[in-house]
């Protein structure tokens, strides 16, 4: 990864990739372009860094909570560049990217005031029907940042519970770069051949990175910490306190295992899950 690039960090309401993302700020990277559905805390954070000069999104806030208010305040501002699309125009830019063509057509959505205010929206004709369709370009990013609950040392990489936009960022990104929960042996990826979204041939590095995902939360691992969200709403008022708050927990701390174990037992117990094993599937033998 090199200063200017452009990052999508994937992941859809878990396994979103803060670790990633606090490394990119403690390797002090700049003028990022940042690409996500959904930007969270960890592009607010990211942005309150000094990271990006631009950034790509559909529906930018604190979920459940409210705005990100720094990304917010930087683009009011006018430091910050921006695209918005909606959800499905940002997937369908990453499928156009994925697929190798050059944009991907939409019906008309009902966010005409969006489409007007970004020129990105256009139409062409409908060869078939006559009628004009919607078109986005397709996004290719630089990198692509995924967090999987577990892979091989190769990057075969496995998702369940919510599935996002993760296998079509990791098809559409010149690199990807893996966090993985655990490190498995390749049999047991191939036990399981229907979980694997992302083959090891696309992926230029897997890292063991447990519990990379918090605040955000990994599927059978750990809980949302909802408290955390609460918290970043009263952190982010000020730029001291988000200054403090990464001097603290990102530039403070050597790695991901050191913040974990700055959170301490308290909120360990709070965010542990119970095992809820899947049925066993039988792919029988030949």
């Amino acid at each position: 990864m090199q200063d200017g690039d452009s990052i999508y960090a994937a992941g859809f309401t878990h396994l979103i990739p803060f670790a990633a993302g606090h490394e990119i700020i403690r390797q002090k990277r700049r003028e990022l372009v940042l690409a996500r559905a959904t930007p969270d805390l960890i592009y607010d954070q990211m942005v309150a860094a000094g990271c990006a000069r631009k950034v790509i999104f559909s529906y930018m806030g604190n979920p459940g909570v409210g705005s990100l208010r720094i990304v917010r305040a930087e683009i009011e501002a006018g430091n910050l560049e921006w695209e918005e699309y909606s959800h499905f125009g940002m997937i369908s830019r990453l499928q156009a990217g994925a697929t190798g063509v050059p944009f991907m057509p939409m019906n008309p959505t009902a966010a005409g005031d969006l489409e007007s205010a970004n020129p990105n929206h256009r139409t062409v004709v409908d060869p078939y029907s006559g009628r004009e369709v919607v078109v986005v370009p397709a996004l290719r990013p630089d990198v692509a940042i995924v967090h999987v609950q577990r892979a091989d040392s190769e990057g075969n990489a496995q998702i369940w519970g919510i599935i996002g936009e993760q296998k079509e960022a990791a098809f559409a990104a010149r690199h990807v770069i893996l966090t993985a929960e655990e490190i498995v042996d390749a049999a047991i990826i191939r036990s399981d051949p229907n979980r694997t979204l992302i083959p090891g041939f696309i992926v230029d590095a897997v890292c063991h990175e447990p519990y990379a995902s918090h605040p955000s939360y990994t599927q059978g691992y750990y809980d949302r910490d909802n408290t955390f969200y609460l918290t970043w709403d009263e952190v982010s008022k000020t730029k001291q306190g988000v200054q403090a708050y990464i001097d603290e927990w990102v530039l403070g701390v050597k790695d991901r295992h050191e913040y974990w174990e700055k959170l301490g037992p308290e909120v360990h117990r709070l965010l542990a899950v119970k095992s809820r094993p899947s049925a066993l599937v039988d792919y029988g033998d030949y």
